[in-house]
């Protein structure tokens, strides 16, 4: 190997990476989801029993059951307060083993009970409509406050805030109509715990039907060893070529975050192996932890399955899923493109060569051995672009997955593993439905108060009917929000305040419009100061947190352009555009991404002076905006910097010989 690889002669501590115990420990200072209780013996076997029976159960009510969509909803809910109080302690740090304080006990019970209560009385609620009385009311109450505070445990802090401010401003609307507390009070409970349109709102509904069940189908699938079986083929296919190690980890993270939907599961998954690649080749820490969390942070956006929001997205905007996925695929092409071009140019710059050969599994051998564990994937996509509906899709795809692990004795789904994936499935689905029953109250308050008209009208004034300001601002508010709130949360609160600003007040398509706020919500997970896949991956890494969140943001820049483009010319998702147009758009947008990625990184064929980086950026950009003159303009621009980079390196050539 050393004949075909450039290898790293830094100090032997400097290309160490992080043990498991350096990426839990980061995980527990960043992440509510990796500060679980500790539960062993009995309790613990009780507790993944329960998990897999609430897997069980999601998948029976939405194949089998025929429930009334507010009693489905609310037993949901129910449910995940009792594992969530279950799992998750009151603070960080909770080192009892065992142990369940009486507090939460209570909490537990009170809260779960609150939505027992609509369950078991949901006849007679409904019967008298608004008329609620003021048990109903303190059991909404408790029910909301008990949610927030599962919230808190799981997911973390700042969600509840914009949710507490949006309840206050929900208060203060009441008040302002010269109500009583009484009157505001049994309003916003009713709205917010007793309708579809709170609590128990889109959010949970979509979350416990297609997310649930997709979350599930990723465990399993996940099961059958297809994680590895993407690194492989990912090595197979580009582990050879120059700077190879860095490029498996964009293509493996790509193809396995596009399963796990979640950034820093995969950044921590896959960069375990290919981290430590890319510092044995010559790549520094920094930029190894970098690629590995930009491109992990990309597979929510990796069409078919886009992680959870994406199935948001369809019931928002009143799509077939299917289209949003299909929109989906260039922009997505774009950000794994961009960031594929970096660290191609990076080996470049720093003379880094691949893995032997000798060294790599043969693509199609490897295929034509493993290539079954495509089978329920492909399944899946098939059956969604043939119009079957999203749950069965899913179920019949996990049927398919434990099928497909029969021929292995090593991954046959025995019931160990098979309780294992369901518990897996079940743990998984906590955080994203106490979050969007969080979300939901926000979206309630919307509804409720008219806010969503006030907003347009706020933000178009500032804007000054200035589109770009518009979007600019939305960003921001993406960002901001999603550093501190998951993803599918985000989008929620996005797609219910900030969206119909963009549809309504400045007219872009609504897809267009839904996309823009889904992908600036994502890359809050690279974005400093609060850039948890980039820690993750410092963890791995070994490697300054900041810089590498620094270097992640750099090297998906194009999540941070396209986005733009495709707001202000949907052609980009393939709306309004002829075949033609695709197809000029696909060159010249990938043309672009070249010249961008080369400006940013200083070099395409030869170190960049600033001037030429300035060149290769501005032509690069021109070539991402659709349009036949900024194509010609940024072509020239970019085409000039090579000659002028091949003038240079020619120079050099001579000058050293």
């Amino acid at each position: 190997m050393a004949e075909n690889m450039q290898v790293n002669t830094a100090p032997e501590e400097e290309i160490l990476t992080g043990s498991a115990e350096d990426v839990e420990a980061i995980m527990k200072k960043y992440d509510r989801e990796s500060n679980t209780r500790i539960w062993e013996g009995t309790p613990k076997v009780i507790i993944g029993y329960l998990l897999a029976a609430f897997a069980v159960l999601m998948v029976y009510m939405n194949l089998f059951a025929n429930w009334d969509e507010r009693v489905r909803r609310s037993l949901f809910v129910g449910i995940v307060i009792v594992l969530v109080f279950l799992i998750y302690p009151a603070k960080k740090g909770s080192g009892k083993v065992n142990h369940m304080p009486i507090g939460d006990i209570i909490l537990m019970v009170l809260g779960s009970c609150s939505f027992f209560y609509f369950v078991v009385n949901f006849k007679e609620i409904i019967s008298h409509a608004t008329r609620i009385s003021n048990v109903e009311i303190i059991v909404g109450v408790i029910g909301i406050l008990v949610l927030m505070e599962a919230c808190r445990r799981s997911v973390g802090i700042p969600i509840l805030v914009v949710a507490s401010a949006f309840i206050g401003y929900a208060f203060w609307a009441g008040f302002d109509q010269g109500r009583t507390f009484m009157q505001v009070l049994k309003t916003v409970v009713y709205n917010l715990f007793y309708t579809t349109g709170g609590v128990i709102g889109t959010p949970i509904g979509v979350c416990s039907t297609y997310i649930a069940l997709f979350i599930l189908f990723g465990s399993f699938l996940e099961a059958t060893g297809i994680s590895e079986f993407f690194i492989q083929l990912a090595n197979s296919i580009a582990g050879a070529s120059t700077g190879g190690p860095a490029k498996v980890a964009v293509i493996s993270s790509a193809l396995c975050g596009m399963v796990s939907g979640s950034s820093v599961g995969n950044t921590v998954t896959t960069g375990a192996v290919t981290i430590p690649m890319m510092k044995k080749t010559g790549y520094k820490g920094e930029f190894a932890g970098a690629v590995e969390a930009a491109a992990s942070t990309g597979g929510q956006i990796m069409p078919p399955i886009m992680g959870a929001a994406a199935f948001l997205m369809a019931e928002m905007v009143g799509v077939q899923y299917s289209e949003i996925a299909f929109r989906a695929i260039f922009p997505a092409l774009l950000y794994f493109t961009g960031i594929f071009i970096t660290v191609h140019l990076e080996a470049k710059r720093l003379g880094l060569k691949g893995i032997s050969k000798a060294d790599l599994p043969k693509f199609f051998p490897l295929f034509i051995r493993q290539g079954y564990l495509l089978i329920p994937l492909i399944a899946l996509v098939v059956m969604v672009m043939k119009g079957y509906t999203m749950s069965r899709s899913a179920v019949f795809a996990t049927f398919l997955a434990i099928v497909v692990t029969l021929p292995n004795k090593e991954l046959r789904m025995n019931p160990k593993r098979f309780v294992s994936a369901l518990e897996a499935g079940g743990k998984s689905t906590l955080s994203v439905a106490v979050s969007c029953g969080v979300a939901g109250i926000i979206a309630g308050v919307v509804t409720m108060t008219g806010l969503g008209q006030i907003l347009i009208s706020a933000i178009v004034g500032v804007a000054g009917n200035n589109v770009f300001i518009a979007l600019f601002l939305t960003m921001l508010t993406c960002i901001v929000l999603g550093m501190g709130v998951p993803t599918t949360a985000n989008y929620i609160i996005m797609a219910t305040t900030c969206a119909p600003i963009l549809v309504n007040g400045m007219g872009i398509n609504p897809i267009a419009a839904n996309m823009f706020v889904f992908y600036f919500g994502i890359v809050a997970d690279i974005t400093p100061p609060v850039a948890l896949a980039a820690y993750a991956g410092s963890a791995i890494a070994k490697s300054n947190p900041m810089k590498t969140a620094l270097n992640a943001t750099r090297l998906a820049i194009a999540a941070f352009i396209v986005p733009y483009i495709f707001a202000l010319n949907p052609a980009m998702l393939f709306i309004d555009a002829g075949v033609l147009d695709i197809v000029l758009i696909i060159v010249t947008s990938l043309a672009g991404l070249f010249g961008v990625a080369g400006g940013l990184e200083g070099y395409m064929i030869y170190n960049m002076n600033i001037i030429q980086r300035l060149m290769a950026i501005a032509g690069g950009l021109l070539m991402l905006i659709p349009g036949a003159v900024t194509d010609v303009i940024g072509i020239a621009l970019v085409v000039l910097c090579c000659v002028w980079q091949l003038a240079m390196k020619k120079k050099a050539s001579k000058a050293t010989a």
